[in-house]
């Protein structure tokens, strides 16, 4: 049996081999295929892909997230007299003055939807996605209200809604994560976004940013084969006692298989980031520039090309915790963070049609929360979780459609809400998983990404 203190020195010793230029995957795979625990784990290996409780619309989640608050009556709530009063000085409720939206707002698409010059491209795709106009969050505060768009809980940390899907259905690639975040910047939260929480640690996301070294430590920079065969030996000893006493520890059973994936990522990974073959045409339907690695249109693609390989949950956030949409001082800052993401979002959609995978790919669009149709300060409009607007494309749902209604200034939600537990309730049904029924065990009482709340808004599915 292992002693207290020697578990003590095994953490430490496996930090000193870990926190230094050993990489980890090589290190494992090899002690995983030698102990036969790589291709072994069987019921135990928590990203095996699961049957869902009924048949699925969609095999795959693209989750667009936009940090700090697009503002709705800007973008996809078109309010003739929100526009009409704020143009002529008048008052909501004789107290505050209206916002006057910066864009105009046409009709597109042959469903003839108005969506505004703030994404132009996107309102050409107008006709393949279903705009929610009446969402509702729990908070007003970017921290609290990035929890709830993710985890369904603006309180308590809880397991994000990708590492919830992974849970229900594990994977179709053991060579990749089944959840990977396309994250150049953290959020809010920072990786709480990502995070499994108390489900096991296999379901956890994978951060991906652009550049040199998009995974970290993904290449092998072991000393020397002598070394790295002394530190396998002693790393193959530890864990082989270690699991001996721990048959039933989730963590450690997740980590094994993490580090198995993390090794087939090693193969996987470089192949899946190489955009070399993609054709001038597709870059540019991105708006891609060949070579390029870095910028919105590459998360999109890459995203496209992990749903080609069977990832299940792909994450795209394209800024971090600071300049991104919270437009207190100047709504006109929206217009450089759209122009980022409207062509490449379009360009996805697209592409995902053209080749026959939209309709198993549920593609998400959202923030945190929208932005008050009243002004702050002279320019800009402040935090608004009462109603705004996300939209859906793909998987099982309406093309052409708006669902929800506001009332005239885009305040209240008049028509058909649809809270985030509604709105997660959807997307785990487009999936073929039923939320009252997506549980787990923990502190003593089962927990779902739902709560106790939630329902599934049929309206909207094809």
């Amino acid at each position: 049996m292992i002693q207290d203190d020697c578990n003590f020195s095994r953490r430490r010793m496996i930090r000193s081999l870990f926190s230094g230029s050993i990489l980890m995957p090589a290190v494992i795979s090899q002690l995983l295929a030698n102990d036969g625990r790589a291709a072994e784990l069987g019921p135990d290996n928590p990203l095996a892909p699961k049957q869902p409780h009924f048949p699925a619309k969609a095999k795959h989640v693209i989750f667009i997230y936009l940090p700090g608050g697009c503002s709705h009556v800007d973008s996809f709530d078109y309010k003739p007299r929100l526009i009409d009063d704020a143009k002529n000085g008048r008052l909501y409720q004789g107290k505050r003055k209206l916002g006057l939206p910066l864009w105009e707002f046409k009709p597109r698409g042959k469903s003839g939807i108005y969506t505004s010059d703030l994404f132009p491209h996107i309102g050409e795709a107008i006709d393949d996605i279903c705009v929610i106009n009446s969402l509702r969050n729990d908070h007003n505060d970017h921290f609290q209200a990035t929890l709830g768009i993710h985890t369904g809980s603006v309180t308590f940390k809880r397991p994000s809604i990708g590492s919830w899907v992974s849970y229900g259905l594990g994977t179709e690639n053991q060579n990749l994560p089944s959840f990977v975040a396309l994250a150049p910047q953290l959020p809010y939260t920072g990786a709480q976004v990502w995070d499994s929480d108390f489900l096991p640690a296999a379901h956890q996301g994978t951060r991906v940013v652009a550049g040199e070294e998009p995974v970290p430590n993904l290449n092998r920079r072991s000393p020397s084969p002598k070394i790295q065969e002394d530190e396998l030996s002693l790393l193959e000893r530890f864990n082989r006692r270690h699991l001996k006493t721990r048959q039933a520890d989730p963590q450690l059973e997740g980590r094994i298989k993490s580090y198995e994936t993390a090794f087939g990522m090693q193969q996987a990974m470089p192949e899946v980031l190489d955009l070399s073959k993609e054709t001038d045409a597709t870059l540019k339907l991105y708006g891609l520039e060949s070579g390029q690695t870095t910028g919105f249109g590459w998360q999109a693609i890459v995203a496209r090309r992990m749903v080609e390989r069977g990832v299940r949950f792909i994450e795209l956030i394209d800024v971090g915790a600071s300049k991104n949409w919270d437009a207190h001082g100047d709504m006109k800052t929206h217009e450089p963070l759209a122009r980022n993401i409207d062509k490449p979002i379009a360009g996805l959609i697209r592409d995902l049609k053209s080749r026959g995978l939209l309709d198993q790919t549920l593609v998400v669009w959202t923030t945190e929360f929208g932005r008050s149709p009243t002004q702050e300060g002279e320019y800009g409009r402040g935090h608004f979780a009462n109603a705004f607007s996300s939209w859906l494309a793909g998987g099982g749902v309406k093309g052409g459609m708006v669902y929800g209604k506001t009332d005239d200034y885009g305040m209240k939600v008049a028509e058909n809400e649809c809270h985030i537990h509604d709105f997660h309730a959807t997307i785990l049904h487009l999936l073929g998983l039923d939320h009252t029924r997506l549980t787990f065990r923990h502190g003593g009482r089962d927990y779902r990404l739902t709560d106790v709340h939630g329902n599934v808004v049929k309206a909207i599915l094809a």
